[in-house]
């Protein structure tokens, strides 16, 4: 293990971001209904989460972030996702948009992370930013817009408009997308984040109309042409923070769930029987098999990371081999955790659908979670196409 993991994001003889993270895990779990009641992470949740940095942990050092390597953010996100799936959410995605800080002018990086509790959001959507004097005119439509509620600036991918009204196209081919960052306060918002799980992270749709842009707060995200910091971290990419630190997601909720399997095994008889569960030999059997399972595929992407890691310390270029092992731990471990969960939430019975019991809320977060994106079975097609010597597409990884 090199000696920047080891450090694994010390600071002025704090303790390390993993174990801040676990610091706080009675207060996250103990304001968890809230947050799910309120749709939003509560004060004293956030509070506690900036009072920890873990917001900042990927921000580039030079404006008061960490750097904190891969493997120990998704160490950290999982522990905070064991005691509540939103807040993890939010801080992987806060933290994967503050990397953009790493691409623009410091002036700019200032003027957004330079106070302790500030974030970027941003989403998933369809705009166009059309080129003009000075920067860009700029309208669409985003939505999953993660902890913006929390957040003062925000995002906006778009595709570039020339101004002879063609679409700009990158040296594959296909068009460009530029990251458009404005005040949260200029955007138009539409609530109503009614979904199965993941209910606190407040992720909305936002929209703006021929807004203005000055082009220094634009971005083309993980770029040798726009990164300006080419420290380790910053040779990986968003997607691998987005997809390994979602898989951290994952992973915690599914630990959180088979912990309180284990704990229900211990008192629990079901009915017409005369043992505990924890008695049952099937039972005992699968416990260890979950167990295995979890692990693995745990410890895949954790060693994938480190891997990758000394590789980015060393100096060198993450290559086409390194990001399809990446897209394929983390998505393996997004789907391997879902397995468990469901494991354990069935084998709870009835126990395990009562609101106050510790498995409901996890239940329906875990399945929200394994939805997004980064979990999507396509991806082991894309993984699986390069270790057969095909050619996938370097957009997705």
């Amino acid at each position: 293990m090199s000696a920047t993991m080891e450090r694994a994001g010390t600071a002025a003889g704090r303790p390390d971001a993993v174990s801040r993270a676990r610091l706080l895990a009675p207060l996250l779990g103990a304001a968890s209904p809230r947050i799910e009641a309120e749709r939003r992470l509560t004060d004293d949740a956030l509070a506690a989460l900036h009072g920890a940095g873990l917001f900042r942990t990927l921000l580039p050092r030079a404006f008061g972030g960490e750097e904190l390597d891969p493997a120990s953010h998704v160490l950290m996100v999982e522990e905070v996702a064991a005691a509540d799936a939103s807040a993890a959410w939010c801080i992987n995605q806060g933290a994967g948009c503050s990397m953009a800080a790493a691409y623009v002018d410091p002036s700019v990086a200032r003027a957004i992370w330079g106070d302790r509790t500030a974030v970027l959001a941003w989403g998933m959507g369809g705009a166009v930013a059309r080129v003009v004097e000075g920067g860009y005119r700029v309208t669409g439509r985003w939505q999953f817009a993660s902890g913006h509620g929390h957040a003062a600036w925000m995002g906006g991918h778009c595709r570039v408009q020339e101004p002879d009204g063609s679409i700009r196209l990158g040296h594959d081919g296909q068009p460009v997308e530029r990251t458009m960052l404005f005040p949260h306060d200029a955007a138009d918002w539409t609530t109503g984040w009614d979904v199965i799980g993941l209910r606190g992270t407040g992720s909305d749709a936002y929209a703006v109309e021929d807004l203005f842009v000055p082009d220094a707060y634009t971005v083309e995200r993980d770029t040798d042409g726009d990164r300006r910091i080419d420290t380790p971290l910053y040779r990986f990419s968003t997607t691998h923070l987005y997809a390994s630190g979602f898989a951290g997601v994952s992973l915690g909720i599914a630990r959180g769930l088979l912990e309180a399997f284990v704990a229900l095994a211990r008192d629990k008889t079901p009915r017409a029987s005369a043992a505990t569960l924890r008695d049952s030999a099937v039972v005992q059997r699968e416990v260890a098999e979950a167990t295995a399972k979890l692990g693995g595929a745990r410890a895949l992407l954790l060693q994938t990371l480190r891997e990758c890691w000394g590789h980015a310390e060393a100096g060198g270029r993450l290559t086409l081999d390194h990001k399809v092992a990446i897209r394929l731990a983390a998505t393996s471990a997004i789907h391997r955790a879902r397995e468990v969960g469901h494991w354990a939430y069935t084998e709870a019975g009835a126990t395990a659908i009562f609101e106050s019991k510790p498995f409901e809320r996890r239940f329906r977060d875990l399945h929200a979670a394994s939805q997004q994106v980064q979990g999507n079975a396509s991806h082991l097609q894309t993984a699986g196409s390069h270790l057969l010597g095909l050619y996938p597409n370097p957009r997705f990884l």
